[in-house]
């Protein structure tokens, strides 16, 4: 790594929030343990409380250990925890970032160039930052820095345009790092090679031979603490818009001409304009939202969402999502992409099942083997990463009676073990690699593409279906598939 470009320091906005917590501390805590930081890099935490430095450093160090459990190992806690300091500050005072400047002021080790501004704070609180960090100068020289902005990225295409719009007023493009963690994922990344590295593979992915696609992101998990967030967002602003829509880009894209940035961006913006807009009198076919009730997950009574903390009474925001898309391309026309994510499902799976076509002829109509079940490509995102083919083979015996095997095509070996996606993203800004990032023009597809359901439901607020907790949905959701025999896929 060129000394020059990496970042002296990263500021982590809303250093003691769940987001830092669960993931950017125990992801940079790793990184320290692979010796994968530069050694003149430093990290500020800036938040609200009234703290000292070694405040801070004990409420790092437990943070740490409940996440890491055994796999915490003082030694390079104490190595880590020397790269921090920590400012008290609000997001809308100005004089909070004043500190800041006088922090990131002091002489530090090595030759760097840059400060990484990480905004691990609710997109509400996005324009203060931005705002503030133009008044003390933070923003200057322009082209330095780089800001890292989490998910979702406004609240529709308006408000995107907006935010958009602010933050080119202080920083250029190339400064703007829009993570989805998804994107981070081995198995997202490994698409691209098993399409695009395998004869095998890409003469298939295309409409001739591929029946439909589903893309599923399921979590046991309630709202948690985020009742304030969520209960103005919603399923499909939270989930569907932003990981769904790009998980559907890298299965969905042409070759890129090279793995640069913006190539491999190129071709994900074409998919999204490609997507055919879904008129109002059709979002009824095209998509389905319900809200979990209370029910058993992992064999715990839960509560509704309703009866969650802060939710507000009576309240129609969506925990579950589906919806269809059709992709009007060359490749992919009148090919279906079922897209699904819902909260207090049975349990935690993130998953892209492609189904292919029936064989064209039924040559074992004679035989106990009446229906030849269709081949699946199946991959596994979360909580395991695996990637396999589902085929035919005969039954060993006299009879031609054939069963499903699986081709195992995963791709870890021996003592292998994958990076956190939040590890390689965070890497990658260290880096100054926006490959896996998010451009703007992405955003703006996207919102175009579910804006008309948001649109829609805004106007139905009065009723919404609920599904048990622990429970894959509803019925109901079937209504999308376009034939009988197509049926959501829970299980690898």
């Amino acid at each position: 790594m060129d000394q020059k470009l990496h970042p002296c320091s990263m500021v982590i906005f809303g250093a003691t929030g769940n987001l830092a917590s669960i993931k950017l501390l125990p992801a940079m805590y790793h990184l320290e343990a692979k010796n994968r930081l530069p050694e003149s890099m430093g990290f500020i935490a800036f938040a609200r409380r009234e703290w000292a430095l070694d405040d801070w450093l004990e409420f790092m160090k437990l943070a740490l250990q409940n996440k890491l459990g055994e796999r915490f190992d003082n030694a390079i806690y104490e190595r880590f925890a020397a790269r921090f300091s920590y400012v008290k500050g609000e997001l809308h005072d100005v004089e909070s970032y004043r500190r800041l400047v006088e922090e990131l002021g002091k002489p530090r080790p090595g030759v760097c160039s840059n400060v990484v501004f990480y905004l691990a704070i609710k997109p509400t609180e996005f324009t203060a930052v931005i705002n503030n960090l133009d008044v003390v100068g933070l923003n200057k020289p322009r082209g330095l820095h780089r800001v890292v902005v989490e998910k979702p990225f406004g609240e529709d295409i308006e408000s995107a345009r907006m935010l958009n719009e602010l933050m080119h007023r202080h920083f250029n493009e190339d400064q703007i790092f829009r993570i989805d963690h998804f994107l981070g994922k081995e198995t997202v990344q490994n698409l691209l090679v098993f399409r695009f590295a395998n004869t095998l593979i890409e003469p298939l992915w295309n409409r001739n031979f591929i029946d439909h696609v589903q893309i599923t992101v399921a979590e046991d998990i309630g709202i948690g603490s985020r009742a304030d967030y969520y209960d103005k967002a919603g399923a499909l602003r939270d989930m569907l818009q932003n990981h769904l829509m790009q998980l559907l880009t890298v299965v969905a894209m042409e070759p890129p001409p090279s793995m640069e940035a913006d190539a491999l961006r190129d071709e994900k913006v074409k998919v999204l304009r490609s997507i055919r807009p879904i008129p109002k009198r059709a979002i009824h076919a095209h998509a389905f939202r319900a809200q979990y009730a209370e029910g058993i997950v992992n064999g715990k009574q839960v509560k509704g969402y309703q009866q969650e903390e802060g939710v507000e009474p009576n309240s129609a925001t969506e925990t579950f999502v589906a919806a269809k898309f059709y992709i009007d391309n060359w490749r992919w026309r009148g090919v279906p992409f079922y897209l699904r994510t819902g909260k207090r499902m049975p349990r935690q799976m993130s998953m892209i099942a492609v189904r292919f076509r029936h064989p064209p002829q039924q040559l074992f109509r004679e035989t106990s083997t009446e229906v030849i079940e269709p081949n699946w490509a199946l991959l596994s995102i979360q909580p395991e990463e695996s990637m396999q083919m589902e085929i035919h083979s005969k039954q060993p015996g006299l009879g031609m009676n054939t069963r499903v095997i699986q081709m195992n095509a995963s791709y870890h070996t021996g003592d292998e073990v994958s990076m956190d996606a939040y590890e390689a993203l965070l890497l990658d800004v260290i880096e100054g690699d926006r490959t896996l990032f998010i451009r703007f023009d992405e955003v703006e597809w996207s919102w175009r593409v579910v804006d008309p359901i948001l649109k829609y439901w805004e106007q139905e607020r009065q009723f919404i279906h609920t599904y048990p907790a622990g429970s894959w949905g509803l019925h109901e959701a079937n209504r999308l598939f376009d034939t009988e025999d197509q049926e959501w896929r829970n299980e690898l």
